[in-house]
């Protein structure tokens, strides 16, 4: 790779154009390689003669997508960790402290060290292309900005503005970082070149030189905010609000919340950076820290991966996309395929159903409307994207459809052969279904080498996750055109195998049936749930989770699970009480919680304990044992998922399919990372002695579990 043609200088008059073109690279990053050569251009620029310095990406739709992840995840020992960070630093105090002003002329991904290369910049002026997008997004890998983030952010848009970027990790288009402060000007990308030019000239006729990059707070609130006294609520109010949104467990925004407090101000630039360069030192060796970075891992797999691993296969392009079913999750996918610009043709047997698929569609585009996210324009250009009919029209011209109908075997096979036969014959028709074997219902196919499986999780709009089922005469073209479809819509697919309840209602559904004991033996539904959410990280515990999916689909789930698995599934005597009690969850307002009408949980049902014929609870079960036997049943459940069924290829599948179907919590790693680091000899012992005590057959360690525990192996070898 040659460096110098990575970063390379073109004269331009008296202004010198610094192009970014990693070699080899679809996007520019910041590795040590990069850097090197970075600060070596910062040198020759310095010593030169030119009266401004223009640095733009020729990469398409990226600028600068941040540091080496890689690097940062070999990075074991705090002497490694302050090095790099220390160079990392410097050269952007070097970029800052050129002696000609400088402009960022942003396209595309400016994240992580990008945004903090253009902070240091003296302008910045960024494209209204919908690819860019500027941000910090290092919360998310458990570490904070350390490059000078943490201290020109605030300098420059003030605390509110940048604790709101930082805390959060997020990114914002042009738009919103010119309105923060974070930009100076906004332009078509086709102008992008020519404006920046434009602007360097003028700064050089005005002899406008530096600029001063410092936060002039408008208004009378914002003033009083950025005062000595205000700054002290500003930073009371965004703890409270990390603590409320992260429950404590992930540190990195408090520790970047103390480092802002106590260098924001600073008029010692060194003293400031030493600052921010001891809080990411601190954070970056963490176990925490490491576990995000592999999360962060297990989604770029799925962005490299064509779902059918060791195979050259080609999916189709999917242009047009059918949902046949137009309730609550048919409208679900036809919104998230038409806000990515498919066209999408929803069918459902009246007028009144489609209405309700297109309200709910349209529902979620006023959401961001109100939020000025999009603008009146494209919510009707993504309202138009959907069509609704009650025949078939217009399916024969359908590069793939989803069928979200009923959860019934003989109707989805009759309703599959229907639309197959209006369809062209190399059309893919992909199923819903939560819990039906896809082999089963491709007999219904009249060509199933064009069916599998497409389950996404509820609600649409919000869930990542789509488990792509391979049926066993799905062809791998299908697979993996489904794969990448789900990609095209913005979510995470993984591969299953079909079998019961797929991979992750196979392992969400022990922990929930354990749930139920638990409250046959005397705990009280919020003592486990708190548990859950507020001791292991889960955004919801059991109880509250059941009511979300549904008590009744939980029971039939349980009972499909109790047929295909035999004794290993017990169903405890309460939910046996508890499907004869006409409760529903949340869909009826009544469950283990009760809710208002617009279905927020107010808190938990009294009335359950004696409608279920329980006594009054005790909780007196410790809340540690209450939390292994849910999470240890995953993991047991699992080692035969995979290791007996090879449900998936491997653990990172599950990991994967655990933190973005279930929300698994994702500093832990996900639940087969989270298994190794307790270790495995530690829960088979823990499983089998809870077997015992509670004389529970179903928490007999799997054979499977039994021998990684035997041989001290892992899930991650």
């Amino acid at each position: 790779m040659s460096m110098q043609d990575s970063i390379r200088i073109v004269p331009q008059g008296e202004i010198a154009v610094v192009e970014l073109d990693l070699v080899g690279e679809k996007v520019n990053k910041f590795s040590t390689p990069v850097m090197m050569r970075m600060k070596d251009v910062i040198t020759e620029l310095s010593k030169s003669s030119y009266k401004a310095v223009i640095f733009v990406s020729k990469k398409n739709k990226i600028y600068i997508a941040g540091a080496d992840i890689e690097e940062i995840k070999n990075l074991t020992t705090r002497e490694q960790v302050e090095a790099a960070v220390k160079a990392g630093q410097e050269i952007m105090n070097m970029v800052e402290d050129l002696p000609m002003p400088t402009i960022a002329a942003v396209n595309g991904a400016c994240m992580g060290g990008g945004c903090e290369f253009i902070l240091a910049c003296d302008y910045r002026m960024a494209t209204e292309d919908s690819s860019t997008k500027i941000g910090l997004p290092e919360i998310q890998l458990g570490i904070l900005p350390g490059f000078g983030g943490c201290v020109r952010m605030p300098k420059l848009m003030g605390l509110q503005a940048s604790l709101d970027i930082i805390l959060a990790g997020k990114s914002v288009n042009a738009k919103k970082a010119m309105k923060a402060g974070l930009v100076d000007r906004v332009v078509h990308p086709a102008i992008l070149m020519d404006e920046a030019t434009k602007w360097a000239k003028e700064i050089i006729a005005k002899g406008k030189g530096k600029a001063e990059k410092k936060y002039h707070p408008k208004g009378a609130v914002n003033k009083v905010l950025e005062s000595f006294v205000g700054r002290g609520i500003v930073f009371k109010k965004a703890k409270e609000g990390v603590l409320k949104a992260t429950s404590g467990h992930y540190p990195a925004p408090l520790k970047a919340l103390e480092v802002i407090q106590k260098s924001y101000g600073w008029s010692d630039r060194s003293d400031a950076l030493r600052i921010e360069r001891e809080g990411f030192c601190e954070l970056a060796v963490t176990d925490i820290s490491k576990n995000l970075i592999h999360v962060f891992y297990l989604t770029e797999m799925v962005k490299k991966s064509s779902g059918v691993p060791g195979k050259d296969v080609k999916a189709r392009d999917v242009k047009s996309l059918g949902v046949l079913g137009a309730g609550t999750m048919g409208g679900g996918i036809a919104y998230v395929a038409a806000d990515k610009g498919i066209e999408v043709r929803m069918k459902d047997l009246n007028a009144d159903a489609l209405g309700k698929g297109l309200k709910h569609a349209s529902d979620l585009w006023m959401k961001l409307l109100k939020r000025k996210s999009i603008d009146k324009y494209q919510f009707r250009q993504k309202m138009d994207k959907v069509t609704a009919t009650t025949d078939y029209s217009g399916f024969g011209t359908l590069d793939v459809v989803v069928e979200a109908i009923v959860e019934d075997m003989g109707i989805k096979q009759k309703v599959i052969a229907e639309c197959a036969s209006k369809m062209r014959p190399d059309a893919i028709i992909a199923t819903n279904t939560s819990s039906l074997s896809v082999t089963e219902m491709a007999k219904g196919h009249p060509r199933p080498e064009y069916f599998a499986g497409m389950h996404f999780f509820n609600p649409v709009n919000k869930m990542p996750l789509i488990e792509v089922i391979r049926g066993e005469k799905s062809s791998d073209e299908t697979v993996a055109t489904i794969f990448e479809l789900s990609k095209k819509m913005g979510k995470m697919p993984v591969v299953v195998k079909d079998g019961p309840g797929f991979l992750v209602n196979r392992l969400l559904l022990p922990y929930m049936a354990e749930a139920a004991f638990l409250l046959q033996e005397g705990m009280e539904i919020k003592t486990v749930d708190t548990a859950y959410v507020k001791e292991f990280g889960m955004p919801m515990g059991p109880f509250a989770l059941m009511d979300e999916v549904g008590l009744d689909v939980c029971i039939k789930v349980l009972k499909i699970f109790k047929k295909a698995f035999g004794d290993r599934v017990e169903m405890a005597p309460c939910m046996e009480a508890l499907e004869k009690s006409g409760r529903l969850g949340k869909k009826n307002g009544k469950g283990f919680y009760s809710y208002d009408s617009e279905g927020k949980r107010l808190g938990v049902d009294e009335t359950i304990y004696s409608a279920l014929g329980l006594k009054a609870p005790t909780s007196p079960l410790s809340t540690k044992e209450c939390i292994e036997r849910g999470v240890f049943a995953m993991v047991n459940e699992c080692s035969r998922a995979l290791i007996e069924d090879k449900i998936v290829e491997t653990p990172h599948e599950v990991d994967l399919a655990m933190i973005m179907g279930t929300g698994f919590p994702p500093f832990r790693g996900g639940l087969l990372k989270y298994a190794d680091s307790v270790g495995l000899t530690y829960i088979e012992t823990q499983m089998a002695e809870y077997a015992v005590q509670r004389n529970a057959a179903r928490l007999r360690p799997a054979n499977p579990l039994k021998d990684l525990a035997k041989a001290n192996k892992k899930f991650y070898t």
